[in-house]
């Protein structure tokens, strides 16, 4: 069974020295392998360039953005669509930068490269702003020829400030425009709410439920009315009852006292009235009713013996039964109050019946109020809705056309280049250093291994430690050499390779073994 054992630290620095030329030489070789491959290696120059996003020229407190999509979301769909196929080969057409390739290698990879070649890289948010506030971000071109890098990197940047403005500007419209159609449609909700409104308000005019009170109050003050006007035609039918009953009592005593009054001749009944005229003209003047009266009944008794036929002295009773009774001012004035009476009972009468009929309509309103205020109250909960609902698409249709004139007018939030792409002097890849330190590691890497399997090989006897290990006895003392050590390594071949001037004592035996 072959024996190991751990070497320490001292013996791998004895090591090392040992192997010192053989891990000098593999690292100079390696970092040298590392320098000429990076010169062989095709140099690719990258230009940059720093685009940062400015906020709104007018505060969102006074208008509102339309485009709430924070600036990351909406970096990664431009960078969708600026680094799709379509745009990058009208890249490829235009600059073409893989010159030597063209023609041997297919339009699909030329884009496949000049993609991978692109990276567009966010900023970090400054500390205290939040995650989505997006300060801007970088674009990094990595070509073979420095100038067109610097073309490349301009027209990328420039897709993403036209791309962004172009995106918010039809993000606007697009949103006002929706708007719009959906304020036509509220309108003409609510222009038909409207209308239901009004014809319930026309079909139920007084019944609605701000005429309630109303309707109450003027119940309240009709009830009176109606009593008042109740009693005083009951009132005037007594009196017209009492005005017939002297009237026929007048007439009555007139047919009496017309037997007597009837040999009496018209002509001494005329004379008779004259002189009660001129008695009572004394007392009153010509406009009193009485006068006037008066006047009219001689009118009429003047009138009646114009027409009269000539006196019959032969004339039997019938013929005298039909002369005409000669009716007396109080007879007259009687018919008359008794025609006024009658007047003022059917104008009574009028006002009961209109104030009953009042009375009925305002006790329906009042009866039905409480369906008629639930049905209303269904319309006017729909029409609120309606109203509520466009009043809020106006106010947001007005605040997206203020947002779409900021757009219009590049006062929003937009992308500016605050570094123009940069033309690079110095390759970015490949590194020379770091090519040069990479095979440098490379080669002490190799050496390593191999001095790590040349001594898994090496079987020699150094030290205290390798006789112990190896013969299995104890050292009992160690004998250094004295002169040259060279001399000693350059003996005649005696058969011994001298490594180290160590002699082993063990206590059964003498061992020496290449001293």
């Amino acid at each position: 069974m072959e024996v190991r054992r751990q070497m320490n630290v001292e013996e791998y620095v004895a090591l090392l020295l040992r192997r010192r030329w053989l891990l000098i030489s593999a690292a100079a070789l390696g970092a040298a392998a590392g320098f000429l491959l990076s010169i062989v290696i095709p140099a690719q120059y990258t230009s940059h360039t720093m685009v940062l996003v400015e906020e709104p020229v007018v505060p969102e407190a006074y208008v509102k953005p339309v485009v709430s999509e924070d600036v990351n979301q909406r970096l990664a769909s431009m960078q969708g669509q600026i680094l799709s196929r379509t745009r990058l080969q009208e890249l490829v057409e235009q600059f073409n930068p893989y010159k030597k390739d063209a023609g041997r290698v297919p339009m699909e990879v030329m884009i496949e490269r000049l993609k991978k070649s692109i990276k567009v890289a966010p900023l970090n948010p400054m500390p205290g702003t939040l995650a989505r506030e997006l300060p801007g971000f970088t674009v990094d071109v990595t070509l073979g020829d420095p100038q067109l890098a610097q073309q490349v990197c301009t027209q990328i940047s420039s897709m993403f400030r036209n791309q962004n403005i172009r995106q918010r500007q039809k993000r606007t419209e697009d949103t006002t425009e929706f708007l719009a159609k959906q304020l036509e449609e509220a309108k003409a909700k609510l222009d038909e709410q409207d209308a239901k409104v009004a014809a319930f308000q026309s079909r139920h005019i007084g019944s609605l439920p701000e005429d309630e009170k109303t309707n109450v109050t003027l119940l309240a003050g009709m009830t009176p009315q109606l009593e008042a006007v109740t009693q005083g035609l009951n009132q005037a039918r007594q009196e017209k009852t009492f005005l017939e009953s002297m009237l026929n009592q007048q007439l009555a005593e007139l047919r009496k006292t017309s037997g007597g009054q009837s040999s009496k001749s018209l002509e001494q009944q005329l004379s008779d009235m004259q002189n009660q005229l001129a008695v009572l003209q004394r007392s009153y003047t010509d406009k009193h009713p009485k006068v006037i009266q008066l006047k009219h009944a001689i009118a009429q008794l003047e009138k009646q013996i114009e027409s009269a036929p000539p006196k019959d002295l032969t004339a039997t009773e019938e013929q005298k039964a039909a002369i005409p009774v000669i009716e007396t001012p109080q007879v007259q004035q009687l018919r008359a109050q008794l025609h006024q009476q009658e007047l003022s009972i059917i104008q009574k009468a009028k006002q009961q019946e209109e104030l009953q009929k009042q009375i009925r309509m305002l006790q329906a309103r009042i009866e039905s109020s409480p369906g008629v205020q639930q049905e209303f109250q269904a319309l006017t909960r729909d029409y609120q809705t309606a109203l509520t609902f466009y009043n809020d698409l106006l106010k947001r249709r007005n605040e997206s056309q203020m947002a779409t004139a900021l757009e219009n007018g590049q006062q929003a939030e937009r992308f500016r280049v605050i570094d123009p792409p940069s033309l690079p002097e110095t390759p970015s890849f490949p590194n020379r250093r770091l090519f040069s330190l990479g095979g440098l590691c490379a080669g002490l890497g190799l050496a390593a291994g191999i001095v790590h399997l040349s001594q898994m090989r090496d079987r020699s006897i150094r030290s205290r430690h390798d006789v112990e290990t190896y013969l299995g006895v104890q050292t009992l003392a160690l004998i250094s050499h004295t002169g040259n050590v060279r001399k000693i390594r350059n003996l005649p071949n005696t058969g011994i390779r001298p490594r180290r001037s160590e002699l082993s004592l063990a206590p059964s035996s003498w061992k020496e073994r290449n001293v």
